[in-house]
């Protein structure tokens, strides 16, 4: 049995688009005075989209390296029926670039179709950017999916189709493709937790479940920082023949 003061400290990253969707995390670390056990927590409002997010991320890693970051939001969602439900709450495994490139006719050509990189130049790995550090993945307790990065939200059935064809992924978002992107590149453990709010492509926001997305988000969220408190950087170590 080890004692909290016998842990070696981290110092983690919480990073949201908007301060709302964790505002309740920020609410329960602010009386705790940002402390979880030994760890220090900071909190990095990145703005919306994955220029926003990258440009922050990569700022905040240079000015204090992070030993983990957490990035949080709500997603759309792709799967149906036995896909995961409004408010269930998923961790990003791999993510893709889903709209980085070009449409021409009826399809999509990707950066890989155009040879203007490869499929596994660092950091992607089989065009994807993928989350080697499983222990972490493991530990968060969360089912593991494929998401997508996309810089215009997803409406046509056209490209909805065209996205679960090609890349099967199950969540959206906006900025978990900068989090994958520079946390690989900077041998940074990560994780992306998403909450599902609303199926992709569906705009009546009468349909959509925000407050049971966000609640859930949080509620995960100081879990997964309470488990945090007693457990030190070998939960941060890659998978074998990965960065970290």
């Amino acid at each position: 049995m080890f004692l909290i003061t016998d842990i070696c400290s981290m110092h983690i990253v919480l990073a949201a688009a908007t301060r709302l969707e964790i505002q309740a995390t920020i609410d329960f670390l602010g009386v705790n005075a940002f402390q979880i056990g030994p760890h220090e927590t900071d909190v990095l409002v990145t703005g919306v989209g994955s220029i926003a997010a990258t440009y922050s991320l990569a700022r905040q890693v240079a000015a204090r390296r992070p030993s983990l970051v957490i990035q949080a939001g709500i997603a759309g969602c792709f799967a149906s029926g036995a896909g995961p439900a409004p408010g269930e709450v998923v961790v990003v495994r791999e993510e893709a670039l889903g709209d980085l490139g070009v449409w021409e006719g009826q399809g999509f050509r990707t950066l890989f179709d155009l040879k203007l990189t490869g499929k596994n130049d660092p950091p992607f790995s089989d065009g994807f950017l993928r989350n080697p550090y499983e222990k972490l993945l493991a530990f968060s307790g969360l089912g593991q999916v494929r998401g997508i990065t996309v810089n215009e939200i997803t409406t046509g059935q056209d490209r909805i189709g065209w996205y679960q064809q090609n890349l099967q992924p199950v969540v959206e978002s906006m900025e978990g493709g900068a989090l994958h992107y520079v946390c690989l590149q900077e041998k940074i453990a990560f994780l992306q937790i998403r909450s599902v709010s609303n199926a992709v492509g569906e705009r009546d926001k009468a349909k959509w479940d925000i407050g049971a997305a966000v609640k859930n988000l949080n509620d995960t969220l100081i879990s997964l920082l309470n488990g945090l408190a007693a457990r030190d950087e070998s939960l941060l170590s890659a998978g074998k023949g990965n960065p970290g």
